[in-house]
Order: structure tokens, then sequence, then C-alpha cells
């Protein structure tokens, strides 16, 4: 016959009160895989009662500190520890502001998986990773569950990175094993984006190419202004000063700015260099040529 005190066992949920302790304070050889992670040593005894209960597997656990009213979540590693302790991560012991020493109560749980969570960097060195979520992803392996509000601490080429969770779905507290999760980053705490340079000083550095061009030397045909005849000031038209605007001959030396790409220009009438006087010579003067008469007078 099945008795009732056995069948209350089975319905009875595991809730223990220990006194925690770091895990640097757990004898022997220093464990850093715990340290890296989100799971908790506890004492064979815990294991013994474990199997007698009706509990869902894998095993989480709800961390309570009942004077301050915080709570985290956690899975278990090993039933290695002293009768009446346990032993977590420093990180973790932050989290729920216990010392050496407290009391911290220890009670079975189901979560459920995980499908979202959001993070968000305590430091902005972790933009210097090349791929955050690759090493996110794999520090999280040590993880059992993450609770909304936790700032978790994970390593990554000799430094520690620490991550506040912002954000999980489909509960304030999820199981992350053997789950489908997606995964976000928040801005990193004291970021700031660069500034965009201002428009005023990029226009600034800008240079029209018309001013690069040489002043045009020597006579240039209609480049004077006309008079009104009743004395007025003559008013400028966009054509008229469009018609203003001087073509200069290609000089060598001297890039040509209109230069249209697909076309070859055979420069042909380029002179040689001449001595002073050919080229005074050769300098136009208005009104310079000799008269003519059509009809010569006869000499008597």
């Amino acid at each position: 016959m099945f008795s009732l005190s056995l069948f209350n066992d089975i319905l009875r949920p595991f809730n223990v009160t220990y006194r925690c302790w770091s895990v640097s304070m757990l004898p022997g050889s220093e464990r850093e895989d715990v340290e890296r992670g989100g799971k908790i040593i506890m004492p064979p005894s815990a294991l013994d009662a474990l199997t007698r209960l009706n509990i869902n597997y894998p095993m989480l656990f709800k961390l309570s500190n009942k004077k301050n009213n915080r709570v985290t979540h956690c899975g278990v590693l090993e039933f290695i520890a002293d009768e009446e302790k346990v032993y977590i991560p420093y990180w973790m012991m932050k989290n729920l502001l216990l010392d050496e020493g407290d009391m911290v109560q220890v009670e079975s749980v189901s979560l459920e998986v995980a499908t979202f969570s959001k993070f968000q960097p305590q430091n902005s060195e972790f933009l210097d990773i090349t791929n955050p979520k690759a090493v996110l992803e794999n520090c999280l392996r040590n993880f059992a569950c993450l609770t909304t509000g936790d700032v978790i601490a994970i390593k990554y080429n000799q430094k520690i990175y620490e991550m506040c969770v912002l954000e999980t779905k489909p509960g304030s507290a999820v199981s992350i094993i053997e789950c489908d999760m997606n995964v976000e980053f928040a801005a990193p705490v004291g970021y700031q984006e660069p500034e965009k340079p201002k428009k005023q000083v990029a226009e600034e550095m800008m240079v029209d190419p018309a001013d690069l061009m040489p002043e045009p030397a020597g006579f240039i045909a209609f480049k004077g202004s006309g008079n009104r005849l009743d004395g007025k000031k003559k008013k400028e038209n966009a054509d008229d000063q469009s018609n203003q605007v001087v073509r200069v001959a290609y000089q060598r030396g001297i890039p040509d700015y209109d230069y249209t790409i697909g076309t070859i220009q055979f420069l042909r009438n380029i002179r040689s260099v001449t001595s002073e006087k050919e080229t005074e010579e050769n300098v136009f003067k208005p009104f310079a040529g000799s008269g003519s008469v059509l009809k010569t007078k006869t000499k008597k």
C-alpha cells in the first residue's frame, strides 16, 4: 500500500537554506570553471533529497536573499560541498548582495525555455571583440538559466566582461539548456557615437576648380562693359553674365578641368618656346595696321 508520507515527499519541492561561500573558498585546487559559469556546488545530502522528490530535469534552482529581497536562478554542477554549505560564483554573490557565510535559500524550480535575450555590456571595451555573439554563445554554455536584471561575468582573452541581462523571453527567468535563442546587444554603458562633421565645414573644404584656373593674360576681345545713354546703371542679366565667361586656351602644365572621360585631345597647335623679341612681335595690337587707298595719286 502506498504510504501518505511518501506521497507528500514526492509532491513537496526542494527548499533548503544553506550558508553560502564563494568558489575561492572551496577546498582543493582552484575551480575557474565554476567561477565562469552560472552553476553552484551543493552538498551530497541535497542530491539524496532531490532524487526522492518529484522535480523536473535538468535541475534548476532559485536562490533568494530574504534580507534584501534579491533573487536569481542557477543550475547545479556537482554535489561535493560540505554539509549545510553551498559554493556559488562571486558574480552571483554580488547580484544577491551576499557576503561570505550569509544564509541563502535554495528552491527547486521549473523554467521555460528561452527564445530571446538582450544584453548590455558594462564597458565599451566589449566592442573591441571581433565577433561578440560567438564569444557570448561560447561562454553561455557554462550557464543553465538567465534572470532579468542580473549582471553576469564572462571571460575572454584573459579579460572579464560584465553583461547586464536587460530582457528575457518568454519570462523574467528562462532556461538556456538546448535552446534556440535570439540574442541582441544594447549600447555599452558610457558609449557615445562619434560626431559627424558639420555640413558647413565640409562645404568650406570644397575647392571650386574655376579658382585654380590661371587668370587670362593679354588682350581679350569684348571684355569691356557698356554704358546707357541716360546715365543709369545697366542691369546685368544671367545671359550677359554667361557671355562674359572667357574660355582660356589650354596651357602646358595646367590641368584641363573641362576634360570628359572617354575623349582624346590631340594638341597640335602648341608652339615651342621662342625668344622675347619674337613674343613681343607676335603680341596682338589693336588698330596698329597700315591703311590703303583704292586710287593712287599720279606724279606730275
